[in-house]
């Protein structure tokens, strides 16, 4: 009996691009035996006759053996929302901006479709973060978030007073903007625009980063995954704070309220085509300035002309210069 294999799409429907290599995915997993499952509301604008068209659900992804997700990073962090119950691995194609959680880019859908037929993927998995809010002892609102949660002040002309702990520690009192808690995976989004550090995915820790807080003690903080981060709203704050997670879902904090981060009981597994060093990734994505570099190659074939009889070494890793 031949095994029945499913990729749910996950598309950016407002850019036309995207429906158009969604069809154009569609098209060439067909042809390899494999069935299309859509979101409903991106199956409107993608008008795809034949796929599997399921509600935005905790269980969308139930029985795919991938997400393949077509947009930016937000549009991967939706295809992380439905993946996530069903520990779905999600593969991004970046059709935005910087695309830090893509794997491959738009000129390379035809090889990531290749991948993805013969499974010539690996998958690893993300640490995320939980995040409880409470109120005078009572749970308000439970979420999650794969880069970060932030707590923010709702009104532009008043700062939100807070007082951060840590392992059930007081640490400071901020008024500011707000406060990010992030993991390494967050590091090069939100918390990174903040003033954060770059932490490398396979480090597990949590970033706390102040948002333009007023006071001497605000720099950021790198903690154990261990650890459990909670944010004090004050009583006399004038108004509501606000929670966001990914920046795609949000609640409302009444001042006196209590949120705690820790790290997540349940990863985000992300597929992986390629297996470079995370160094080349920040120097691809953020467009890093390295000419000039020479490395270790380049210093042994500086030892090779030196030494005539020596093997010629691979110049390749030589950055900046022609061989």
């Amino acid at each position: 009996m031949t095994e029945r294999r499913t990729v749910l799409l996950v598309v950016h429907t407002g850019r036309p691009e995207a429906t158009h290599l969604a069809r154009e995915s569609a098209a060439r997993l067909a042809s390899a035996g494999i069935d299309v499952r859509l979101l409903a509301p991106d199956a409107v604008d993608v008008g795809l006759a034949g796929a599997e068209v399921v509600d935005v659900s905790a269980g969308a992804a139930e029985g795919c053996e991938i997400v393949m997700v077509l947009g930016g990073d937000g549009t991967i962090l939706r295809g992380a929302e439905v993946a996530r119950s069903s520990d779905t691995p999600v593969l991004g194609v970046n059709l935005g901006h910087i695309g830090f959680l893509a794997e491959s880019e738009r000129d390379d859908l035809e090889v990531t479709i290749e991948h993805v037929v013969h499974r010539k993927y690996t998958v690893e998995e993300r640490m995320t973060l939980d995040v409880t809010v409470t109120h005078d002892g009572e749970v308000v609102a439970s979420q999650w978030a794969l880069n970060e949660a932030s707590v923010e002040k709702s009104a532009r002309e008043r700062m939100l007073e807070m007082v951060v702990e840590v392992d059930g520690r007081p640490l400071s009192r901020w008024g500011g903007d707000g406060i990010v808690a992030a993991t390494p995976t967050g590091s090069t989004a939100y918390a990174f625009s903040a003033g954060g550090p770059i932490v490398w995915p396979e480090l597990e820790a949590m970033l706390v980063v102040p948002l333009s807080a007023h006071a001497l003690f605000a720099r950021p903080l790198v903690v154990s995954p261990r650890s459990v981060v909670a944010i004090e709203l004050l009583q006399h704050n004038p108004g509501p704070g606000v929670l966001w997670c990914d920046g795609r879902r949000t609640e409302q904090i009444r001042p006196g309220a209590r949120i705690e981060v820790r790290r997540g009981e349940r990863a985000v597994r992300l597929a992986r085509l390629h297996h470079g060093p995370f160094t080349d990734r920040l120097v691809a994505k953020f467009d890093l300035p390295v000419e000039g570099w020479r490395g270790r190659r380049a210093r042994q074939a500086q030892s090779a002309q030196d030494n005539p009889c020596a093997d010629n070494p691979d110049q390749s890793d030589v950055v900046g210069q022609t061989p």
